[in-house]
């Protein structure tokens, strides 16, 4: 496993660090409204090929925390989700929210509705992504008949999430909330991408997670959480530039991806370098017009 060499927490007043990840800071907060519920921060880190770099992307933390409010607000008829209140200490203000503590499912739920990434290379080795059979003479970038569920477990950080059958996560966490989140999955997916279209985009794919919330009369409800539809957990690639048969331009991080597959042996054992100027300020545009075509807001 790499070294993912993530940077101590800052500290903040009230709030208890309780874990860090590839992006985002975890806390707790010890008083106020909100006491025992998380304040989770969106940081400007950025990882590839599971290393998180030294290099930040200015800006970024902010951006897909507005996005994934946009987004949350656009998906509130089909699911509730984790925020509580964008009422937060001025330290994280505009890249945080305060989000209710859950029990999360051990399960990333990914949809897609075309051929690429993890879910080509299942599908050359096989035919199928996890446990989906598909047609014949697919290539990267084809549209599939229909958008399909393709969960993955949940790795230890630095590790990879492995695509499994719909079957496992049913045997993992119940058939009925196992039938729950794809029924959630797909439906998020459909509305995302009519979404995306509207504006010349297409969703390739999406990751999304999911935790459980109990009421005051016991009732209880799967509530979507973390982010949702970033350039950090979904593909989005320009409608007017897609080609099948060839990887298409993201609207992400693929940027610092190729610049450090031209610049740094994955093998060598050594972290990446840090990324030129330039590789980051693309990086960030690339960002803030995703932001920006799909929410209609400047950034």
């Amino acid at each position: 496993m790499p070294e993912l060499n993530i940077p101590p927490a800052p500290a903040i007043e009230g709030a208890r660090h309780v874990h860090s990840g590839k992006v985002r800071d975890l806390y707790e907060l010890e008083s106020g409204p909100y006491a025992g519920e998380l304040l989770m921060v969106a940081s400007d880190r950025i990882s590839a090929f599971d290393y998180v770099l030294d290099s930040t992307i200015p800006d970024k933390g902010e951006i897909l925390t507005r996005m994934s409010l946009w987004w949350f607000e656009q998906l509130e008829d089909l699911v509730p989700n984790h925020v509580l209140s964008t009422d937060v200490p001025e330290a994280v203000k505009g890249r945080a929210v305060i989000a209710q503590r859950l029990h999360m499912y051990p399960v990333e739920c990914v949809a897609r509705g075309y051929l690429t990434g993890s879910g080509l290379l299942d599908y050359q080795a096989t035919g199928e992504i996890c446990g989906v059979a598909l047609p014949d003479g697919l290539v990267d970038g084809s549209r599939l008949p229909s958008a399909i569920f393709t969960p993955a477990t949940k790795a230890e950080l630095g590790d990879h999430d492995e695509n499994v059958s719909y079957e496992t996560v049913s045997r993992r966490i119940g058939p009925d909330d196992a039938a729950e989140l794809r029924r959630l999955t797909l439906a998020i997916y459909h509305r995302a991408d009519e979404i995306a279209r509207g504006v010349g985009l297409i969703l390739a794919d999406t990751k999304l997670e999911f935790g459980a919330r109990q009421s005051d009369l016991g009732v209880r409800a799967i509530v979507l959480a973390d982010e949702v539809l970033t350039p950090d957990s979904s593909r989005f690639w320009a409608g007017d530039d897609w080609h099948p048969g060839k990887p298409q331009a993201s609207y992400d991080k693929q940027i610092v991806r190729n610049w450090l597959l031209e610049n740094w042996d994955r093998n060598s054992g050594e972290a990446p370098p840090p990324l030129p100027a330039k590789v980051v300020e693309r990086t960030r545009a690339r960002y803030i017009e995703a932001y920006e075509r799909l929410t209609g807001q400047r950034f």
